[in-house]
């Protein structure tokens, strides 16, 4: 997870610098629910280009896969890639927490208890020394189990909470990896100087923030703002209830080049909001090809 965090922040650095591109996610559904995902992106810096493909179905679950090519247009490596994208997914948030969230944070609440929640907690582990997690999920079963065994593997100490409420309320750090369509947190637990990562929802009908939420932020971070225009409902519904909001989203990358400030104060409420980019899985698969001994 450390050196996912690394690339990944490279990444978002050579994308304010104009050294790589990304292009947003798009669908394609049939009437049986199936769909059909696909996000490209390249990355001059490092000479890596790749697709991420993928299909989702009710029944069948999520199958992904990533093409990596080189910068001549040779092809490189077929990559699994479902834990790819769950590693990346985390380190991306772990870049925000390390920017954004108070040098001092040391508790953190999560909404959520699935595969991405994981890595999710492992990432905000990385760049913070936690004394204390609390988890919620739906399920007691899924909750009490997650805590078991991420405190086993992470030596920290975690809890399972009853509620959303009870996991967000004195936080310092909130993350939501949920696949709820309705909002799971209320901006009315958010307390001055907390850092929230928002990286469940990716799709323009479903969010896990309500309206509040986001206007209590002092500063929203996005992977991307286009991204987030085409499939970020958390910001989408708030923006559309309050009229405007756009012009408050900044991309993480220039906090990251410098071209915009991050976090000011010690009580501002600090938002990222990760969709997840091709970009992400570029900097992350372009690294395991080379682990591999193929160049």
């Amino acid at each position: 997870m450390s050196k996912a965090i690394e690339l990944v922040e490279a990444g978002f650095r050579h994308l304010a610098a104009g050294q790589a591109r990304n292009h947003p996610r798009r669908r394609l559904q049939q009437d049986s629910s199936a769909t059909l995902h696909y996000m490209p992106a390249l990355d001059l810096a490092t000479g890596y280009l790749a697709i991420k493909v993928y299909s989702t179905h009710p029944q069948t679950g999520a199958h992904f896969t990533l093409l990596l090519y080189a910068s001549d247009g040779r092809p490189l490596a077929s990559i699994e890639a479902n834990a790819l994208g769950q590693i990346r997914t985390g380190a991306a948030s772990g870049v925000a927490t390390r920017l954004l969230a108070r040098p001092d944070a040391r508790v953190l609440g999560l909404i959520g208890s699935g595969f991405q929640a994981q890595t999710q907690l492992e990432a905000v582990a990385c760049v913070r020394q936690l004394t204390d997690v609390r988890v919620f999920s739906r399920s007691q079963t899924n909750r009490t189990r997650f805590a078991e065994e991420m405190s086993g593997r992470l030596g920290i100490p975690i809890r399972p909470v009853e509620s959303g409420e009870r996991a967000v309320r004195g936080a310092d750090i909130v993350a939501t990896a949920t696949t709820a369509r309705d909002p799971v947190l209320l901006g009315e637990w958010l307390e001055p100087g907390t850092h929230l990562n928002a990286a469940g929802s990716n799709h323009a009908r479903r969010r896990e923030l309500d309206a509040a939420a986001v206007g209590a932020a002092d500063l929203i971070v996005a992977d991307s703002i286009e991204q987030s225009k085409m499939e970020s409902g958390d910001l989408i519904a708030a923006f559309e209830a309050a009229g405007s909001g756009w012009e408050r989203v900044v991309e993480i990358g220039d906090v990251i080049a410098g071209k915009h400030a991050g976090r000011t104060g010690a009580n501002q409420v600090t938002l990222f909001k990760s969709n997840g980019l091709a970009l992400e899985d570029v900097a992350v698969a372009g690294w395991v090809y080379q682990q591999a001994g193929l160049l």
